[in-house]
């Protein structure tokens, strides 16, 4: 297959400026998560991509501060709730309570009135309640007591859980699990890292980081829009969806990747151009995110758990099998 590369001097212009902002972002919040260049990068195809992420990683790995460091830097608000059994959904909503100097009803809003949410350890909470989170995923907007309300512009969700079995969790299913956009894990520092994360303490002399804001929510949203600009060509919309594809016709899988899992390849690939400072998708741009894309969409056979295949090795094995599309300079 072959694709050809297209675009006019304005689209690159526009690419350009998303990209400097997109690398200026990466840059402000590695001089505090250090080490996890990978993780920056997915997380901002993330953002620029408008779609919510799930981190499987123990617990102190810097899952809190990364987040809230990006939203410092993005000039978002920010906020984290802490899912437990007892949460309702009206907790994270909010609730109408009554102002009696106003003699009316008024919103006060929840948690998710905001740009960048961290909903730490998903999987503790209620069915009830994480349904109400991934319906505010989904739609960009809450209905309560019958009213809907739109949510701020960008509004991107960080959720987290903890990959151990434990008491008191309730594993999201399946249907709900594919609508995040990416799930990936941020994994322990090494050695040199871990010093790294040391002296840069001994060096601030004190807990809190300094973060500089390098864009604000209007231009996330801008950046955002800027992406249809990015040409994508029909060899590589063939690629993802041969990939896709694939996932649905291994013997070992239930139920393959949905077609929501084509189209957040197509809208990363987008984003991991623009970031590059390319107004054209090549393959390296799929192959670059297809694994946080596709494998927790993967449903595998009870057996194929019990050899202890999961849906990264499914997704590593069709990567390393479909033919990569050529691209052909204008």
């Amino acid at each position: 297959m072959q694709a050809t590369m297209g675009g006019d001097g304005r689209t690159r212009d526009l690419i350009a400026t998303v990209s400097a902002i997109s690398n200026g972002l990466m840059n402000e919040v590695s001089k505090v998560i250090i080490g996890k260049q990978e993780n920056l990068r997915k997380v901002t195809v993330g953002i620029l991509s408008n779609g919510n992420m799930l981190l499987e990683d123990f617990p102190g790995l810097a899952k809190t501060l990364l987040a809230n460091t990006f939203a410092r830097a993005l000039g978002c608000k920010f906020k984290r709730v802490q899912f437990t059994p007892d949460l309702l959904p009206s907790d994270i909503m909010g609730t109408y309570m009554y102002d009696q100097k106003a003699g009316e009803f008024k919103l006060r809003p929840g948690p998710l009135f905001s740009n960048i949410l961290l909903a730490d350890e998903i999987n503790r909470a209620p069915p009830k309640t994480q349904a109400a989170l991934l319906e505010a995923m989904e739609e960009k907007q809450v209905t309560i007591e019958g009213i809907t309300h739109k949510l701020p512009a960008p509004f991107v969700v960080l959720a987290t859980q903890n990959p151990i079995e434990q008491e008191g969790t309730y594993p999201l299913p399946e249907a709900q699990m594919d609508r995040f956009l990416m799930k990936m894990s941020m994994g322990y520092p090494d050695r040199s890292e871990e010093k790294a994360i040391l002296a840069r303490r001994k060096l601030r002399g004190k807990d809190d980081h300094d973060v500089q804001q390098i864009t604000s929510p209007k231009k996330v949203v801008a950046m955002q829009k800027a992406l249809e600009t990015v040409h994508v060509d029909p060899a590589i919309l063939s690629y993802i969806v041969e990939v896709v594809q694939r996932t649905r016709e291994d013997h070992r899988v239930v139920t393959g990747a949905s077609p929501r899992a084509s189209q957040s390849l197509f809208k990363t690939g987008r984003a991991a151009a623009a970031i590059d400072g390319r107004d054209y998708v090549i393959p390296d741009d799929i192959k670059g995110v297809a694994l946080q894309i596709i494998s927790h969409r993967i449903v595998l056979k009870p057996e194929a758990k019990i050899r202890g295949i999961t849906g990264m090795h499914i997704t590593r094995k069709i990567l390393s099998e479909v033919p990569v599309p050529v691209i052909q300079t204008a």
